[in-house]
This record gives C-alpha cells, structure tokens and sequence, in this order.
C-alpha cells in the first residue's frame, strides 16, 4: 500500500509589535506555545508551534515584532525576526488592520520588497473595523508585488483563519517530519515555565518595569508525588524595580505567584508548586547566556 505523501515546512510569521503574531501561531496550534499581553516586545526569542493539517507539518516560527531598535536586546530580537524569514519556506506579514501601515509595518514592507521575498498578506483584527474601513487598506497593499496572497482574518475570534491554515499546508514542500506528530513546540519546559511567569509579570507591572526584568527557571523537580517544583528568579536592574514587584508585605509576588502556578498547572496537567525569588542584577540586559537561552545572537 502506498503512503500518502508528506509535507513540512517553516512558516515565519512577521510583523510590527503587537500585530497579533503570537495569538494567531496559538490559535493555530490549539494550545498555548508563545506567551501573549497587550504590552508591545512581548515575544523575545524565537518560538516555534507545530500545526498537523492532514499530511502536512506546519512549523510556525513566532519571531519578535520588528521595529526600530534602540538596545542591544531589541537589535537581537529584529535580527532574530531576519533570520528567520529568510530561511523560512512561506512567510506571513501580519498586520493589524485597525493600525494599518504605520512606520513599522512600512520598514518591514521595504526590507521583504529590497530582498525580493514573496510574502503572504495577513491582515488581522478585522472583528475591530468596519468592513468599509478595510477597504482602502486593501488598496493600498494589492499593488505591492512581493504580496502572493491575501487573508482577512480575525485571530481573536478564528475568523478566516482555517483558509489561511489550509493554504499553509498546501504550500509546505514535500518531505518527511521534523518533529513527532504529538508535538506541539520545541521550546523546552524551563524555558517555558519562565515565560509564563514573565507574561504574569507583563499583565500586573505598570508599563515600562516589564521590559527591564527577566525571569529564569532555576530549579525543575518531580516529587515522589508526582506534582512538579518549580523555583524562578526574577531579575531586574534597580532595587526600586524589586521593590514593585514585591510590593506591599509581598502581595504583587503573590499574586503573580498565583496566577503563574494556576497557568502552568493547567498547561502542563500537574499540579504545580512555584516559588518565586527576586534579584537585582543591573546589566542582566547585557549578558551573553541569557541571549544564548534565549536563540538570540548577543552580537547582533
């Protein structure tokens, strides 16, 4: 008996911060893989998702957002975004259509048009605009050539997005898997238990502390009992960013505790016991073994 053919290939998924890129690789995967906040810069290093659609393997590559950096750790994350569209089979450029072609969005339309790579046109959060508002955005994007394809989908609510997901996986190439079908992301667990407890952070910090923090799964146990330890430090640079987030007689701690424990706990199907430490550690930002962790290059 014959064997179906198999398909599998990269899928990077571009755009400017915020642009919805990580909610729709989760939506796709049917699982949470990439953490997600309203805050821009969310993603820093690169997360992949496996999508099965028939005989296809999707490897979706969530990519930080690019935008103008202006630090070291933002010139790694957009080189990192580079990277991986370049080597990538197909990309999507999302694009929050209530924000249409900001400054961003144009850079990155200029940079996928200089090197000539085809690129699939996602226009998301459609469930926000009027139909008529999305009009003249449409026209002004159906004449730029490097666009093969055009999707009009909401990742919020899964509008149009199984069109989209059946156009991927009939434009994988034609190969063997690279990951085992149960598999949902390659992001190993330390690392992403970290990042769940850096997206409580996200939802509880005031605007700026998030970036200026860290968080590093320390220690990973399995008791006899079954459930899962787990120690994390937080780093940030200053003692007064410390303070914030331990606040009053520990209770921000706690409740970022709380939220983290009860996510992972869900995520993983055991139950979990965390224990968050903080550190300061002023030029964390500038250490090579963190960007090593994290798939970035330091010298970027």
């Amino acid at each position: 008996m014959t064997q179906p053919e198999t398909r599998c290939g990269f899928v990077a998924v571009l755009g400017a911060p915020n642009a919805g890129k990580s909610t729709l690789v989760n939506l796709l995967v049917g699982a949470k893989v990439s953490i997600v906040s309203p805050k821009v810069q969310t993603t820093r290093s690169r997360v992949r998702g496996i999508v099965m659609i028939g005989t296809s393997q999707i490897i979706l590559v969530d990519v930080p957002g690019i935008f103008k950096p202006k630090r070291r750790l933002d010139r790694a994350m957009v080189a990192t975004a580079w990277t991986e569209s370049n080597d990538a089979d197909v990309r999507l450029l999302l694009i929050d259509a209530q924000k249409g072609v900001d400054d961003n969005t144009a850079m990155i339309i200029d940079n996928l048009q200089k090197n000539n790579q085809k690129t699939v046109l996602v226009l998301n959060k459609i469930d926000l605009l009027e139909k008529e508002k999305l009009l003249p955005l449409i026209q002004q994007l159906k004449d730029i050539p490097i666009f093969t394809q055009t999707f009009l989908i909401s990742a919020k609510t899964g509008e149009n997005v199984k069109e989209l997901s059946d156009y991927l996986a009939a434009h994988m190439p034609v190969g063997p898997y690279m990951f085992p079908e149960d598999h949902l992301s390659d992001l190993p667990n330390r690392l992403f238990a970290a990042e769940v407890t850096r997206e409580k952070l996200y939802m509880h910090l005031q605007q700026e502390l998030p970036y200026s923090l860290t968080v590093e799964t320390t220690n990973w146990t399995q008791t006899a009992k079954g459930d899962i330890k787990i120690d994390q430090t937080i780093y940030v640079e200053r003692e007064g960013q410390k303070a914030i987030i331990i606040g009053k007689n520990g209770s921000m701690l706690k409740k970022i505790g709380a939220a983290a424990r009860y996510e992972l706990t869900q995520l993983l199907g055991q139950k979990v016991h965390l224990f968050l430490f903080v550190k300061v550690r002023e030029n964390w930002v500038n250490d090579p073994a963190r960007y090593q962790e994290w798939g970035l290059d330091f010298n970027a």
